[in-house]
């Protein structure tokens, strides 16, 4: 009987190819040593259907599971192999949803732009399985992602053979950052001497006031801690950053990490997108605002809309979208058998630690 388990997380797309491969490789390896190795399904898929099971049946409906292994992930017990997972963004989450409702699923479709406060309610929810929606939870335990020395110093001792010494001529390739305005130069950060409760509030230039969260405990010695972006020059940065490319003819590329900061990193992906399309989006503006367009969802978006228009002015916009390219520094490529860019989804290319 076994005394011992390992918990094999299922997730999507190709760790859950090599899942297929290693799993019954690794089940066959602690079979008799008193080790059970069981698979939680904590893919976007199963993290959707989990959440909605008012509106499925009886053999449709899975387990919470990612909340189960996080309490799991608090206890000694624990021994989670956690494989990579989706951090979905907004178009993905739609994807799935498409496909769950196309196998039968009665899952709702994601409100965008919620009106009644029914949308705005199940966008809640739908919030509970976007961007990094796994790693929080699953990291409130001993989550130790270094790589152990063997590994480094194999690494070391045999590197990779597309490692190659830097060119003596140098390169025009460059990691680019805003020197200010931005979130790392507004930062304010205070430690709270006696517990407290603080609320979040946003004052807008005419002095309208909102609050944004009414209530947040905090204890005594914890942090707290705000900064802003500053819009304006996040475009200028942009626009120099593009105009720099192009001038030293290298690719440009945007690093975000739209998935876990899914707040203000799809809003800066977005700003990115319309500075770089600047000459096709803002003519078209009008169009675009009314079909429900949202660059903050990345070219793609954009590019899906169009289809509620008329075909006429659909190749419009579309052949003003080209020319940008023609102009415009070449952007790195995501899919170049299929022209998607950097720029054409939030979540393609990402920062990551």
């Amino acid at each position: 009987m076994a005394t011992d388990k390992i918990i094999w997380t299922k997730i999507d797309e190709a760790p859950a190819l090599a899942s297929y491969f290693l799993l019954p490789i690794v089940k066959a390896f602690t079979e008799g040593t008193g080790i059970d190795v069981e698979s939680k399904d904590i893919s976007l898929a199963g993290r959707i259907i989990a959440n909605f099971p008012e509106n499925l049946t009886e053999e449709q409906k899975i387990p919470d599971y990612l909340s189960e292994l996080g309490e799991l992930a608090k206890t000694p017990n624990a021994n989670i192999i956690k494989l990579p997972n989706i951090s979905a963004s907004i178009p993905q989450l739609q994807a799935a949803i498409k496909e769950l409702q196309e196998k039968g699923y009665n899952i709702p479709n994601y409100p965008e732009e919620p009106k009644t406060d029914e949308e705005k309610e199940l966008q809640k929810r739908f919030s509970k399985v976007l961007g990094s929606a796994v790693n929080p939870v699953l990291r409130e335990g001993n989550s130790d992602r270094r790589a152990s020395a063997s590994v480094k110093k194999f690494a070391q001792k045999f590197p990779h053979k597309m490692m190659k010494p830097w060119p003596a001529s140098g390169s025009k390739s460059k990691v680019a950052f805003m020197k200010d305005k931005d979130f790392y130069g507004s930062e304010k950060s205070v430690t709270i001497e006696n517990p407290t409760n603080v609320k979040i509030e946003f004052v807008d230039e005419n002095g309208n006031s909102k609050i944004l969260k009414e209530k947040i405990s905090l204890l005594a010695g914890e942090v707290i801690d705000a900064a802003v972006m500053n819009v304006n020059a996040l475009r200028e940065f942009y626009t120099e950053q593009i105009n720099e490319a192009k001038n030293n003819n290298v690719l440009l590329s945007l690093h975000l990490k739209a998935t876990m900061m899914k707040v203000s990193d799809p809003i800066m992906f977005g700003h990115a997108v319309s500075v770089y399309f600047n000459n096709a989006l803002s003519k078209h503006a009008e169009t675009l605002k009314e079909i429900g367009a949202n660059v903050n969802n990345g070219l793609a978006d954009v590019l899906d809309k169009l289809n509620k228009l008329p075909s006429e002015k659909k190749l419009e916009i579309e052949n003003d979208i080209n020319e940008v390219y023609k102009f415009q520094p070449q952007l790195a490529m995501v899919d170049s058998r299929v022209g998607k860019t950097n720029l054409h989804v939030p979540n393609d290319v990402i920062v990551d630690a």
